[in-house]
């Protein structure tokens, strides 16, 4: 018991960390942005150490099944961290922001071609929107999507080439997906089929998606102001984090389903008598 409350207070502490980390970062933060800052920070680190610290999980999936968790936050971590960098680069360079800077200014330029997520995530601004403003979300742009991409390309070599999650022992279905119903009706097994193909598809559509319905609805309300730091870095995560982390479920769930079947197969021919291919 006391070893799952360190646990779970460590991982506390670390969600609180990313959402004050653009507070602690940048120079210049208003004391009311602070305050919202360390709001949000308190309350989602209680929310993962009530989490952590009970016995079934109630909404984060796959707790059981590592790097899975770890590597969503470890994405969304580097992120939140880079671009608070960059940000704090337009107030007090150092080495690490210019290099940062141009890391993501060469990544933003190499994949800003037409209807691109990053050229729809540009397009996406007011049209009295200032140069610097959209080299600033070019080049936000660029660093969160290849995190995100990297984050992605790590979780399918541990579901393709090491085996997650049958490497680390037994796998509980139930335990590691809460917020899959089993009773809900029908096989569970083209259920959870079709959730992961889903999950899919929409975190490859979300990037194109997301600009387009917010450029759209920016007649109707006010459009989101890009050029306040804070507000483009959790803007920008978000647009790339969300979507990445709805492939990896979607993978997950299919290599679930996959071992389902597998298992399933194994059990008829263990019944009929007949030894598995």
């Amino acid at each position: 018991m006391f070893g799952r409350i360190i646990s779970a207070l460590t991982r506390a502490l670390l969600v609180a960390l990313l959402f004050a980390l653009p507070a602690i970062l940048m120079p210049t933060v208003s004391a009311d942005a602070i305050h919202i800052m360390l709001l949000f920070a308190l309350f989602a680190g209680m929310l993962v150490f009530i989490e952590y610290t009970s016995t079934y999980p109630s909404i984060v999936e796959f707790r059981y099944a590592p790097p899975f968790n770890r590597l969503r936050f470890l994405a969304v971590f580097l992120t939140v961290f880079t671009l608070s960098v960059i940000a704090r680069g337009e107030a007090s360079p150092n080495a690490l922001t210019s290099f940062l800077h141009a890391l993501g200014y060469i990544v933003g330029d190499a994949i800003d071609f037409p209807y691109s997520p990053v050229r729809l995530m540009v397009i996406m601004l007011p049209n009295n929107a200032s140069a610097e403003l959209m080299l600033a979300v070019r080049t936000a742009s660029g660093m969160a999507y290849l995190i995100s991409l990297c984050a992605l390309a790590i979780f399918y070599f541990y579901v393709r080439i090491l085996g997650w999650p049958a490497r680390n022992g037994a796998f509980n279905v139930w335990v590691n997906l809460p917020l899959f119903d089993p009773t809900a009706g029908g096989d569970v097994l083209p259920r959870l089929q079709r959730d992961g193909r889903l999950n899919i598809a929409l975190g490859f559509l979300m990037p194109f998606l997301i600009p387009a319905v917010v450029q759209m609805m920016s007649d109707l309300i006010d459009p989101i102001h890009l050029d306040d730091p804070l507000t483009l870095i959790w803007t920008i995560t978000a647009w790339a984090f969300i979507p990445a982390s709805m492939i990896m479920r979607g993978m997950a769930m299919l290599r679930v389903a996959t071992m389902i079947s597998e298992n399933r197969r194994r059990a008829y021919a263990a019944a009929r008598g007949v030894q598995p291919a």
